[in-house]
C-alpha cells in the first residue's frame, strides 16, 4: 500500500530533512508497484525523487540492489544522491527528472528512443563485485532443461522490466528507472523482454521483432535460444496472470507472450 510522506515517522522525515535542508511540498507517485513510499520533495537542495521501504518489509533487500547498481547505470538511470537507514525506514534519494512513461504504440517517436537505451544497456558488463542472480535463474521454473538454460547466461546488465512506467521519456531521451531486480544474462534479453510489451502495446509479433532487431545484441541470440526465451515468457506471465485474473495490464501481457510464441512456431504452449 503506498504511503504519503506525511505517513513516515516524524524523525525518519528530519533526518532526510538533515540531507536535503527544509522540505516545503510533497507529492505522492502514483505509478509504480515495488516502493511503500515513493515520492517527489520540493527541498532546500532542490527536487529530490524519495523511494523506500520499511526496513523489515521482506523486499527490504532490493533497496540495497538498487543502491549498489546505480553506479554502473547513470547516467541512463537518475543518480542516487544519498541513503538514509534509520533502523526503521530504509530511503534512497534520486535527482529528480521530469518524464513521462514511454508509449510503446505502433508508429510512436519514443519506440526509437527506448531502442537506443537498450542498445546502451546491452553494452554494459555486470558488475563482477556485485552478487546478481542470473536469467537462467530467475526463470529457471519455465526452462525445460540445463541446456535450454545455457542459452540464456551471460555477463551482460539487464534491466528486465521493461514496463512503460520504469521507461521515462526526458528531452528527447529514455531514462531508465527501478533497479530493484538487476541481472545477469545474454546481451539479447532485455530486447526480448521488451518484444512481450511491444505485442501488449498492439505491434504484430512480426513488428515487434523488427524494433527489437534495432538493438545488435539481438543477432547474437540463436533462434533456439530465442524460442527457450519466448516460451519461458509464456510460463512466466501465464502464472503471474492467474494469480491476477482481474489485473488487465497482466492480462494482456500474458496474452501477448502467447501471440510471440505462436508467431515463432511454438504453439503458445505454457508447459511442454
Amino acid at each position: 500500500m503506498r504511503l504519503h510522506w506525511e505517513d513516515l515517522p516524524t524523525a525518519t522525515r528530519a533526518a532526510v530533512e538533515a540531507l536535503t535542508g527544509p522540505i516545503y511540498a510533497t507529492a505522492t507517485a502514483d505509478k509504480g508497484l515495488n516502493s511503500e513510499i515513493a515520492a517527489t520533495l520540493d527541498t532546500g537542495a532542490g527536487r529530490v525523487f524519495v523511494k523506500g521501504m520499511n526496513s523489515d518489509h521482506p523486499r527490504a533487500w532490493t533497496q540495497n540492489r538498487e543502491a549498489t547498481i546505480n553506479p554502473h547505470v547513470a547516467p541512463l538511470a537518475p543518480r542516487l544522491l544519498w541513503r538514509m537507514n534509520d533502523g526503521t525506514w530504509d530511503l534512497l534519494g534520486f535527482e529528480h527528472i521530469e518524464g513521462r512513461p514511454a508509449d510503446y504504440r505502433p508508429g510512436s517517436d519514443d519506440l526509437a528512443l527506448v531502442a537506443e537505451a537498450i542498445i546502451t544497456l546491452a553494452g554494459v558488463r555486470a558488475p563482477v563485485e556485485l552478487e546478481l542472480k542470473h536469467i537462467e535463474q530467475r526463470l529457471a521454473d519455465y526452462i525445460d532443461s540445463p541446456d535450454d538454460a545455457q542459452l540464456l547466461r551471460g555477463e551482460t546488465l539487464l534491466h528486465t522490466d521493461w514496463h512503460p512506467d520504469n521507461v521515462l521519456i526526458v528531452d528527447n531521451t529514455a531514462r531508465v528507472v527501478d533497479w530493484a531486480w538487476p541481472t545477469r544474462g545474454a546481451a539479447w534479453i532485455d530486447a526480448g523482454c521488451w518484444v512481450v510489451w511491444l505485442i501488449a502495446a498492439g505491434h504484430s509479433p512480426a513488428a515487434a521483432e523488427q524494433w527489437a532487431a534495432k538493438i545488435p545484441a539481438w543477432f547474437t541470440a540463436p533462434r533456439r535460444a530465442l524460442d527457450v526465451f519466448a516460451t519461458a515468457q509464456v510460463r512466466l506471465w501465464a502464472g503471474i496472470a492467474a494469480d491476477a485474473p482481474h489485473v488487465a495490464w497482466i492480462q494482456a501481457l500474458a496474452a501477448a507472450a502467447g501471440q510471440w510464441s505462436a508467431y515463432r512456431g511454438l504453439g503458445g504452449e505454457t508447459r511442454s
